[in-house]
């Protein structure tokens, strides 16, 4: 497992002293020493390399890592860029981010350009078994990245949250800062985007209200490679 060493740490060390912590490394160490796990164990903590905690001003919320090679790298929702297949969570943001923000739909699915600009693009649970869909759930990951909304949460900032299907809002009660916006949606997944996630507008909405707090603006168009 890589390790985090930018400002995240100080926000975050004490969760690597508790025991929770200690019995997910132990299980994560032996799932990567045994089984094919995603992503690579370097990638593991991008989100918090690439997005700095001073730096967050979009707080995305996926669930679980992508589960098949060259898709997986550390951010939520983003996969390679040499994997040519856009998953279909993801060209559905890009039909949302078309209708409303009027982007080109890009030929590739790494959302690093977003991570750079300040969106943390973070799942609940940051690793899984090659072909098995939530297979690290439950070993510890969702109290580690609960310590991570906090942090986020007590950030006295504006930020924006986006949170897409029943367990990303289920985090909404963890959010008390008045500073900051939470938009909320269903999943975009094809089985529950047409319940409204297309036409949610959470691309521009976040945008406006970074611009009316004085904030730059996120460029959300991913561009061809």
């Amino acid at each position: 497992m890589g390790m985090i060493t930018n400002d995240w740490l100080p926000a975050v060390q004490e969760e690597f002293h508790k025991p929770y912590y200690k019995e997910l490394y132990t299980f994560i160490k032996k799932e990567y020493d045994t089984h094919v796990i995603y992503p690579p164990a370097d990638d593991i903590f991008n989100a918090f390399h690439f997005t700095p905690l001073s730096k967050v001003k979009v707080l995305l919320l996926g669930q679980d890592p992508y589960h098949n090679e060259n898709q997986a790298h550390g951010l939520s929702f983003s996969v390679l860029p040499q994997q040519k297949e856009i998953p279909p969570s993801l060209q559905n943001i890009y039909k949302e981010l078309q209708d409303d923000c009027g982007c080109y739909i890009p030929n590739n699915g790494y959302l690093k350009k977003w991570a750079d600009q300040g969106v943390l693009l973070l799942n609940t649970v940051l690793t899984v078994r090659a072909h098995q869909a939530n297979s690290h759930q439950g070993r510890g990951w969702e109290q580690f990245t609960d310590a991570i909304i906090e942090a986020v949460n007590a950030q006295d900032r504006p930020i924006v949250y986006m949170f897409w299907g029943r367990p990303a809002q289920s985090k909404a009660s963890m959010l008390t800062n008045p500073k900051h916006l939470i938009l909320t949606a269903p999943h975009p997944s094809p089985l529950s985007a047409y319940r409204g996630f297309f036409g949610c507008r959470h691309f521009s909405k976040a945008n406006t209200f970074l611009e009316e707090n004085g904030v730059t603006p996120i460029d959300w168009q991913i561009e061809n490679i």
